[in-house]
């Protein structure tokens, strides 16, 4: 949670990193996963804005082509490695259309493994969904309580966890909607990391900015995202939370970063506030790179331009009318 630095969402799974190579007509095959996430954590200086990366089993792994642990890459350059561990989604029997997290079987012995590997934080994701009759406070409660036990695992053997219960974009709903579904989730969050005991001090909430459906006609302004966004943090994060962090969720790059900006331009809050980006950052280095050797250079020099355009953000200094890279 260093001021002007961010974290990295590097954690795809391989079926999802092969859609981001699919952006570059890129077959999804282990070398070219290999060579996308090299690229990535070797960019010179992106140290200067990202103070962690949060990897997935397969990355955390792997090497560069010169045999060096990706995990060590990382530290070199001062950044921690951390690692998604929930195993993805399954349907919640008895609610239409909602989920709940897996991953919870030996889920220490991982831990123990990875913190062998390099990494210090992890993440696990919840998946909350927006439509006329979800979600339920029962789909939230279960996914709440998934979240608690494995933060209570995470705390035990020494690393830092991300709970992040989001929210998704996609759907028709407007921003109000999105505000009270919002609230209501990190509001039954908390109150069960609180009854298991979790220390929130030792915490990073990774959440989705409040903001209208991916399909509502009317799109939320920056003011807006940024005043319901604060309007939830304040009613429902405890101020003893040790940070938070924002997943881009689907928004369009240079819209991620605006909206960031306009959060922090609202002043100090309680909690260190910042990103946690995936696409949002690696959409324009695939751009840019295209899987052509040639293009790695220029693709580096993108993902350096996309993470310092993100750390103004984090501290309210964005100013999107000079930046012409971002789209």
């Amino acid at each position: 949670m260093t001021p002007g630095k961010g974290i990295l969402a590097a954690d795809e799974s391989n079926n999802t990193a092969g859609k981001r190579l699919e952006m570059v007509h890129l077959p999804n095959k282990p070398e070219n996963r290999q060579d996308f996430r090299e690229l990535l954590f070797t960019a010179p200086e992106i140290e200067k804005y990202l103070s962690g990366v949060i990897m997935y089993d397969s990355s955390i792994k792997n090497f560069t082509d010169d045999g060096t642990p990706f995990p060590d890459v990382l530290l070199a350059k001062g950044i921690l490695p951390g690692i998604k561990v929930d195993m993805g989604t399954k349907e919640l029997d008895g609610f239409r259309g909602e989920v709940v997290t897996q991953g919870l079987d030996n889920l220490e012995e991982r831990f123990n493994e990875y913190y062998d590997l390099g990494a210090r934080f992890a993440k696990w994701r919840a998946v909350i969904l927006i439509d006329d009759d979800t979600p339920t406070d029962e789909a939230i409660e279960i996914n709440a309580v998934m979240l608690a036990r494995y933060a209570q695992i995470a705390q035990r053997v020494g690393i830092v966890p991300i709970v992040e219960p989001e929210v998704l974009f996609a759907g028709d709903h407007d921003i109000i909607r999105a505000e009270m579904v919002t609230t209501k989730t990190l509001h039954i969050l908390f109150q069960t990391l609180m009854k298991y005991k979790i220390d929130l001090s030792a915490l990073i909430l990774k959440t989705s900015m409040v903001l209208a459906g991916d399909m509502n006609t009317e799109q939320s302004s920056s003011s807006q995202v940024a005043n319901a966004t604060l309007r939830t943090f304040h009613m429902s994060v405890p101020h003893e939370v040790g940070g938070i962090v924002f997943l881009s969720g689907g928004q369009i790059p240079k819209r991620a970063t605006e909206n960031l900006n306009a959060i922090a331009q609202m002043g100090s809050q309680p909690w260190p506030i910042t990103f946690s980006y995936s696409r949002a950052i690696e959409e324009p280095f695939l751009t840019t790179w295209q899987g052509k050797p040639e293009n790695a250079k220029e693709a580096q020099k993108m993902l350096l331009h996309v993470c310092q355009m993100n750390s103004l953000a984090q501290q309210g200094k964005y100013d999107a009318s000079k930046d012409s890279n971002l789209k």
